[in-house]
């Protein structure tokens, strides 16, 4: 059966694939729901150190929520995983939704021959900036974050985010704060005054050495400061918000309208930042962003992930008015993730163009994806330092 002979009413989901890829860095998992019309749709639910995880779970739940279901109801699946199972939320169940709702959108997309964001409202942008991540990787010292920010710059980019803390505990000496603030400094100084610099916490540090670490932040002029704090802690968020003039960012680690309601009613941050391959998919990622836009707070999607996640973020980045600004690792990842398949999106000029493929605008190169087999790689911020 091919698109042009069924009727829309009668499509059905007959299986769930999931794909588990190693690379340098971390593993990613891609997810291919198919139905009986011949399309297929991609999605990802990659989960630092636990992306075996969401295979399995992806695995043990398809029986009973995805398949025989009609792919066109995005709600009515999205609430037969959320709801109908006794536990909501949290990272694997949320990232196995959200796998089956990009997907979903995609096989929506190919049908009808659009690009997702036509199907979401229509076009406010025809490119979003993006933001150089993942560059910084291996860099040691002032001279090793200046050289590695200039061959950014040199790429395009007119902005770029690194985390300058190591494996830093809750408590930081002023030792570990000065060797931060040099590194800091040493990539001001490589990209200039004119390049957005984001600088990342992930949600390492107690109240008081957050607000001392954006205090000394300060004076080099960061586009934000993200996650000073861990992301369960709004008090704690709004407290270093009080205290500093920086701009914060938050919102990696939140799932769905529900836990993004407070930290935007509370306006402690000034960029929220939902996760489409964790917090619901591509339709609830819309809704979160119409939240924060009632309140005139921008998005910016948190996309370390690989080309089916930044795909589906473009799509968004299309579609939505407060969108504000998009991650970007691929020219800092593995480079073979492009020969997976068969097109990735691309930063030209320190821009991704919108695409206008039909749904996400890929499919996966099967054969290819076998030689770069599962690693287990473990993601550990702290790497023993328990304070």
């Amino acid at each position: 059966m091919n698109k042009d002979s069924f009727n829309m009413s009668e499509i059905k989901i007959v299986d769930v694939k999931t794909y588990l890829i190693g690379t340098e860095r971390k593993d990613l998992l891609w997810v291919k729901v198919e139905t009986d019309a011949g399309i297929s749709g991609l999605g990802e639910g990659t989960v630092e150190g636990k992306s075996y995880i969401v295979a399995e779970a992806i695995s043990l739940l398809k029986n009973r929520h995805i398949i025989g279901k009609d792919p066109f109801n995005i709600e009515e699946i999205f609430l037969s995983l959320y709801r109908n199972e006794y536990w909501q939320g949290g990272p694997i169940m949320m990232t196995v939704l959200s796998a089956i709702e990009i997907a979903l959108w995609d096989i929506i997309g190919k049908t009808l021959n659009q690009p997702i964001w036509r199907l979401l409202g229509g076009k406010v942008r025809d490119s979003v900036k993006a933001y150089a991540n993942g560059w910084s990787f291996g860099a040691k010292g002032p001279q090793s974050y200046y050289e590695q920010a200039k061959k950014v710059v040199d790429k395009g980019y007119t902005a770029l985010k690194f985390d300058p803390f190591k494996p830093f505990g809750r408590e930081l000496s002023r030792k570990e704060k000065m060797q931060a603030m040099e590194e800091v400094e040493a990539v001001r100084d490589a990209v200039g005054k004119e390049v957005e610099i984001m600088i990342e916490g992930h949600g390492r540090f107690g109240t008081e050495t957050a607000i001392e670490i954006a205090k000394m932040l300060e004076k080099y002029d960061p586009f934000w400061f993200e996650e000073p704090v861990s992301y369960d802690n709004i008090d704690a968020m709004e407290r270093v918000y009080r205290k500093t003039n920086i701009r914060l960012a938050a919102g990696e680690r939140l799932y769905t309208k529900y836990g993004f309601r407070d930290l935007i009613k509370r306006g402690c941050v000034g960029v929220i930042q939902p996760d489409l391959t964790h917090t619901g998919g591509i339709l609830e990622a819309k809704k979160i962003a119409a939240m924060a836009d009632a309140e005139y707070i921008p998005v910016a999607l948190h996309n370390p992930s690989g080309p089916i996640s930044t795909s589906a973020c473009l799509q968004l980045a299309g579609c939505t008015p407060n969108y504000l600004i998009q991650e970007a690792f691929q020219d800092f990842e593995a480079q073979y993730l492009k020969d997976l398949v068969t097109w990735r999106p691309e930063v030209v000029n320190g821009h991704f163009v919108i695409p206008n493929k039909s749904g996400l605008g890929m499919e996966l190169i099967e054969e290819a994806i076998l030689e770069y087999p599962y690693q287990n790689k473990e993601f550990n911020l702290w790497q023993g330092n328990t304070l």
